[in-house]
């Protein structure tokens, strides 16, 4: 179980209240059983809020109420491809965290997470390979509108041919040095639902990654580059055109972990994710169901940096000093790709550009400490971001200079 109250003053986006503060529980409890080769296990996840109000942005990323999230049967077979090779079949609703998380996550911060149903292969082989292959039906978080979320009410997700997810990732260990290489394709295709709208996006991301893990006393080094092509309608209406998309990433950071007891490890980082720009093709990245936190920034309340429309340089240290305590701190300066496109997911906009593209800087720091061994942890996040001209002087722009956010968090475990 995992209660937290998060605090804003200064909301960033567009359409909520400037001060606001919530207060989010999320119980998950997990079923597993094992025989041999084989195990199923079923997860419930309840996740709802409090001391909410009209202004409160209160959606399916914190409400889910009573949902099984996985209900799944796996099982395990040896040498499947040969001497030293593995295969592991998966099979029905499951979450799922692949390769960067950058594009298919299980979010951990946010309230609520993601779900899917489906099939799952992972292969490994010797030599260092390793293969995962999925064809998915994303769960539609249910329900969705305003008052049945503040309601809480219980409403099953709903998962159809109307959303899939397929593709799969490839990578060796050891490619480049220490270094592993991994290339990755997954296919979103999206059509509209009886009462549910969309974009109808056919979108296909190839990507390419390298990463050489932290070691104590080592420099290590990650980058990952996704291009993604396709078409998306211009808008949720029947009649909209159809618009091709040419959209991508970059994420490179370095950093060394210093081989003394408490692991500090300092690094740099860049993320660019592209914007929408008038003409030609749709520009802005879609993350598809990819996670935030553990790079960009807490979601709940502030939830304002995600992976598009975004150019952001940064700085990071992180610490573990002991088997208790670990920590981090993180500072990075933030552009808009295309000044002309709403910054990353604060809907702040200024189509003529006058506001420049600078949306200001960014510092957050997370602590987190069990206080009882294995079963009761405190976490600390907070953030304060210096609004650049674009968060300011936007048209739809929040007032206000300043973004002041906070979350007290306690997870125990059973």
């Amino acid at each position: 179980m995992r209660l937290r109250y998060e605090v804003i003053d200064g909301q960033p986006r567009v359409g909520f209240n400037r001060r606001d503060d919530l207060v989010n529980l999320r119980t998950n409890i997990l079923a597993e059983y094992r025989w041999t080769h084989w195990r199923a296990a079923v997860e419930l996840y309840d996740s709802r809020v409090w001391a909410e109000d009209a202004g409160t942005p209160v959606t399916t990323n914190e409400v889910n109420a009573l949902e099984p999230v996985q209900a799944y049967v796996a099982a395990d077979f040896d040498s499947a491809f040969g001497k030293g090779s593995k295969l592991t079949l998966t099979a029905g609703r499951m979450m799922l965290n692949l390769g960067s998380r950058r594009l298919v996550a299980a979010d951990d911060y946010r309230n609520t997470t993601n779900s899917y149903t489906g099939l799952r292969a992972d292969i490994s082989a010797r030599g260092g390979w390793k293969a995962t292959l999925i064809y998915m039906l994303p769960q539609v978080r249910l329900p969705d509108d305003n008052a049945s979320l503040r309601d809480a009410r219980v409403q099953l997700d709903r998962e159809s041919f109307d959303l899939v997810l397929w593709g799969g990732q490839i990578s060796r260990a050891k490619a480049i040095g220490p270094a592993t290489v991994e290339i990755s394709y997954f296919h979103l295709g999206e059509r509209d639902a009886p009462g549910r709208p969309t974009r109808d996006r056919s979108l296909d991301t190839f990507g390419g990654r390298i990463i050489a893990e932290p070691r104590a006393g080592k420099f290590d080094v990650e980058v990952e580059a996704l291009y993604q092509t396709g078409s998306m309608n211009a808008s949720t209406a029947a009649n909209a055109p159809s618009q091709q998309v040419a959209a991508s990433f970059l994420h490179a950071d370095a950093g060394y972990t210093f081989a003394i007891p408490w692991k500090p490890r300092l690094s740099i980082e860049y993320d660019r994710a592209s914007g929408d720009r008038p003409g030609g093709k749709f520009g802005r990245f879609d993350t598809l169901f990819g996670m935030r936190r553990a790079e960009l920034a807490p979601a709940g309340l502030y939830n304002a940096i995600g992976r598009t429309n975004l150019s952001t340089p940064g700085i990071r240290i992180e610490a573990t000093p002991s088997k208790r305590l670990d920590w981090f701190a993180g500072y990075r300066a933030m552009w808009a790709a295309a000044a002309e496109d709403s910054f990353s997911t604060t809907g702040v906009r200024d189509a003529s550009r006058l506001s420049g593209s600078f949306a200001g800087y960014q510092l957050e720091a997370r602590v987190r400490y069990w206080l009882i061994a294995e079963r009761l942890r405190f976490e600390f996040d907070g953030l304060l971001l210096a609004k650049g001209r674009m968060l300011r002087d936007a048209p739809n722009a929040q007032p206000g200079r300043w973004t002041r956010y906070g979350s007290f968090n306690l997870t125990a475990a059973f």
